[in-house]
């Protein structure tokens, strides 16, 4: 799960990363869900949307970032697509028809299927810290079924 998120977290960087998920709620009123498996209640991972003004070239400007992660263990289960799925609908009447974005790791080929899947497409190749990345975009409303 850490490999496309910078590696694993020390204690004051999780922190960070709790207070900064907390602030999305708080202070804009979106951010990321915690994803369980509805039998167990086990932790699959997180997916949502949030404002982190990443200095990109090209930018993504005021559009909403879209995220993404999962365990290693549910990985290729649906998990992913049943979280992307949910916030998108969840999206379109917060953000009404707005342009969407995501940032992908050029080498997370799970996650770039998935993103084209749920109507995604690249608008640019970026560099960020160090690592090569995809930019993704598309619009809400609507929400389309996907096959």
């Amino acid at each position: 799960m850490a490999r496309y998120l910078g590696g694993a977290l020390d204690a004051e960087q999780a922190w960070g990363r709790v207070i900064r998920s907390a602030g999305h709620w708080a202070m804009l009123g979106f951010g990321f869900w915690v994803v369980r498996e509805r039998e167990s209640g086990r932790f699959v991972g997180e997916a949502g949307f949030g404002d982190f003004r990443r200095t990109l070239d090209p930018p993504f400007g005021d559009a909403p970032e879209m995220g993404w992660t999962l365990a290693r263990w549910a990985q290729g289960q649906g998990f992913a697509r049943e979280a992307v799925e949910a916030a998108l609908a969840w999206g379109s009447p917060v953000f009404g028809p707005v342009r969407v974005v995501c940032m992908i790791d050029d080498d997370n080929e799970p996650s770039l299927k998935l993103a084209a899947r749920l109507g995604f497409s690249e608008y640019g190749r970026a560099s960020y810290q160090d690592t090569p990345v995809i930019l993704l975009e598309r619009s809400l409303p609507p929400l389309e079924t996907f096959a």
